[in-house]
């Protein structure tokens, strides 16, 4: 069912819109928590290291697909809110030929690279053959990675952001009875986690790709609207790889800040990996109001709605703030009780940093809301090239971090990375808005003074 965000009250659309994809990122994020938990629970701590010493490539490469997928969106959320379903659907079409080729370069490429990637990265050797297994085989699944991500961003494209949730679910539910009969019945250790990552999204997302055919006809293309249109792929790509770079650049950062953790040892890696996870989960309704913004900002900005982008960024903001509080709390109280999901009670140092790291990182997470919220909401009025500075920002502020203050003050430093990173991209972000609120408004302008004479 297709869903018009142009007309009706910005917070009960928002909402609306919001709870089915806050819902799929709450699956995602819970069959991720699961799979460490079966890594740290059954297979060890060093296990538990090698799955998360990736996260930070696996972050810069699976990130980089994903965000062009979210972009080559956008022009059909925008052709959508205009009503332009002819040019639409031409998008659609050649989207789908862009994204076979970026998936095929892109598997190429990382597979071949990922021993280089981990050695440079001084991952310690106690766990680096694992961490090898592990990526290789997630780098494998990229075209299926972009075929869920593809289709998924579609759909929500239309203002259905529903069914992706239902494939999401039965990915989660694939990817844990997956990790339990790789990991326990066939021990294959960490490549079986990462096969039943693989295998849940390919089904995932093939089951997407022909429930969209028989249930949105308005999304496929006919026969005079398939041809490769090279000023499409223009768009397509003006949009997409900003988006893709966009995740790139800020996980540049991260893998510096991860090469810095790695020579704190074993035990730090496993520290941050068992936070991250905790925190990431805590943090999927930002990532959900930033799927919101893109396609609420990329439809009432085809609609020329140019008012209501202002009510949704300040009604999305007050969800945001509120939420913030009540996550804050939890960590500080419970963040060293949730650890022992990955770890048993003896190891007492993991734990106590993990729960450290937690407190750190939720005292900053509004400013991380913004960093979703605005940028995702610029994406989707169009000037994704000028989102992705907030991701150079971050990447200068982890990096900052990594180089000059985890030497001195370790593990704690490496902590606060990430909310010095938030901090700095907000500082860009808000500003970038403004400007890009003020071109938009000037464009109308122009635009109705042509009407207006003719």
């Amino acid at each position: 069912m297709v869903k018009d965000l142009t007309t009706g009250k910005p917070m009960k659309l928002i909402l609306g819109f919001l709870v089915p994809v806050l819902f799929g990122c709450l699956f995602q994020q819970f069959y991720t928590i699961v799979d460490t938990i079966i890594v740290g629970r059954y297979l060890g701590v060093d296990a538990l290291a090698s799955v998360g010493s990736t996260g930070s490539v696996n972050f810069l490469i699976v990130g980089f697909c994903m965000g062009i997928c979210s972009g080559f969106a956008i022009p059909v959320s925008q052709k959508f809110g205009a009503k332009d379903y002819k040019r639409m659907r031409e998008y659609v079409a050649n989207l789908t030929s862009l994204c076979a080729l970026f998936a095929v370069c892109m598997t190429l490429l990382t597979v071949i690279c990922c021993r280089p990637i981990l050695t440079l990265m001084r991952t310690p050797e106690d766990i680096i053959d694992g961490a090898i297994t592990y990526i290789r085989i997630i780098f494998l699944g990229i075209p299926l990675t972009m075929l869920y991500n593809t289709v998924s961003g579609l759909i929500r494209a239309v203002g259905d952001s529903k069914t992706p949730v239902y494939f999401l679910l039965l990915s989660s539910v694939l990817n844990i009875f997956l990790d339990l009969f790789l990991i326990l019945v066939i021990p294959m250790g960490v490549a079986g986690a990462a096969w039943a990552t693989v295998i849940s999204q390919g089904i995932s997302g093939f089951a997407c790709l022909i429930y969209m055919k028989k249930k949105f006809p308005i999304l496929t293309p006919k026969e005079d609207e398939k041809k490769i249109n090279t000023a499409h792929w223009k768009t397509l790509c003006a949009n997409g790889i900003p988006m893709g770079l966009q995740y790139s650049i800020t996980a540049i950062g991260s893998v510096i800040l991860q090469t810095s953790v790695n020579m704190l040892g074993s035990s730090a890696v496993a520290s941050v990996t068992a936070g991250s996870r905790i925190s990431m989960f805590f943090c999927a309704p930002f990532d959900a109001m930033g799927t919101t913004m893109a396609t609420y900002g990329g439809q009432n900005t085809g609609a020329g709605e140019l008012k209501r982008l202002k009510a949704g960024l300040r009604d999305c903001s007050l969800m945001a703030l509120g939420y913030s509080i009540a996550a804050f709390f939890i960590m500080y109280y419970f963040g060293g009780k949730l650890s022992l999901l990955f770890v048993d009670e003896s190891s007492t140092e993991i734990i106590n940093n993990a729960h450290f790291f937690l407190i750190a990182n939720s005292l900053f997470y509004f400013p991380l809301a913004w960093v979703n919220i605005y940028r995702l909401m610029i994406q989707g009025m169009g000037f994704s090239r000028l989102a992705i500075f907030s991701g150079v920002f971050e990447m200068v502020a982890r990096i900052v971090v990594a180089v000059y203050a985890v030497p001195i003050w370790k593990f704690p430093a490496a902590c606060f990375a990430s909310p010095v990173a938030w901090v700095a991209a907000d500082c860009f972000l808000i500003p970038a808005f403004l400007h890009c609120y003020k071109k938009l408004e000037h464009i109308h302008q122009e635009y109705q003074k042509k009407v207006t004479d003719r």
